[in-house]
């Protein structure tokens, strides 16, 4: 599923890509004077239960630049995602064109290469990606003006990306009815995730967000992805809710508590952290994932 805003020409053009399997949403932001763009959190597909991948969903997003006539420019991260993998090496073999996430990729690195016990030869500098990113870094899409913010909490290393009036903030703030991102994965804070959704709520009233997932909550049939800054600060099922750093806090681990761990965040991270490539082949020519038992704590089991 497709969706595209058409906006004046001081803004970017915006088309998200639903992908259905992981509730996730990819981007293609655009500038609509040069025509150049980024991708935003592309995805790798990837089926647990066979392990098979495949690259549909990049794909698709490569068929919509080249039928707007676009020039791609940037293939962008906003976070080693926990699940679903990354495609941004697929992507990048595929066109050439420059990876990119955030600078503090690399605390993730030091702490899953320990989680799996990889390697020693394991780089963990982020050389992975030909950029990184500071928090308040700048750069161009086209003529569009790019800003990197920092939005540690649901992750060490999670970034958003300011374009124009649009704000790509993918697990901080989901749709008002769906409200915040978790943050209980290894490295992550409610207390920083709270000062991070700060952040995001100072930008302008009529700043374009945009999400990085929706799961439809309380049955709503029709997956959204785009929301404004006022919209949010009025309608956010957790920020009404919690007025406070404390009430946010006290809500947001009640509600981690509660929640099972992604079914594929051991298979994904392990692939995000290499920058979207699989592990290399073994001797028999197969890639294989590396599953940790008991790393990730305890687990409501069912009686």
């Amino acid at each position: 599923m497709a969706g595209k805003s058409t906006v004046p020409q001081c803004c970017p053009t915006v088309a998200g890509f639903f992908e259905k399997r992981t509730s996730s949403i990819q981007y293609v932001v655009a500038d609509p004077q040069t025509k150049r763009c980024a991708i935003i959190d592309p995805v790798l597909d990837f089926d647990p239960n066979s392990g098979a991948t495949a690259t549909h969903s990049a794909d698709a997003l490569l068929d919509h630049i080249a039928r707007q006539g676009y020039q791609l420019e940037w293939i962008l991260d906003t976070h080693p995602h926990a699940d679903h993998f990354s495609a941004a090496g697929y992507l990048k073999d595929k066109t050439g064109v420059r990876t990119a996430i955030g600078e503090k990729v690399v605390e993730v690195q030091r702490l899953w290469k320990r989680l799996y016990n990889l390697h020693e030869d394991f780089r963990t500098d982020g050389s992975q990606w030909d950029k990184l990113f500071a928090h308040d870094e700048q750069f161009e899409i086209g003529n569009l003006n790019a800003r990197v913010m920092l939005t540690p909490g649901h992750t060490l290393a999670s970034i958003a990306y300011v374009v124009g009036d649009a704000a790509f903030i993918h697990d901080t703030i989901f749709m008002p009815d769906g409200g915040t991102a978790r943050a209980d994965f290894p490295g992550g804070s409610a207390r920083v995730l709270w000062k991070s959704i700060q952040r995001i709520m100072a930008l302008p009233d009529e700043t374009r967000l945009f999400t990085g997932h929706d799961y439809c909550p309380a049955g709503r049939e029709k997956p959204l992805w785009q929301s404004t800054v006022a919209q949010q600060r009025a309608e956010n099922i957790h920020l009404t809710k919690a007025k406070t750093e404390a009430d946010f806090v006290a809500l947001r681990e009640q509600r981690d508590r509660e929640l099972p761990m992604p079914k594929l965040i051991l298979h994904s991270l392990q692939v995000n952290m290499r920058g979207g490539r699989l592990p290399e082949a073994e001797s028999d020519g197969r890639r294989y994932l590396k599953i940790p038992l008991d790393a990730l704590g305890n687990v409501p089991w069912e009686e």
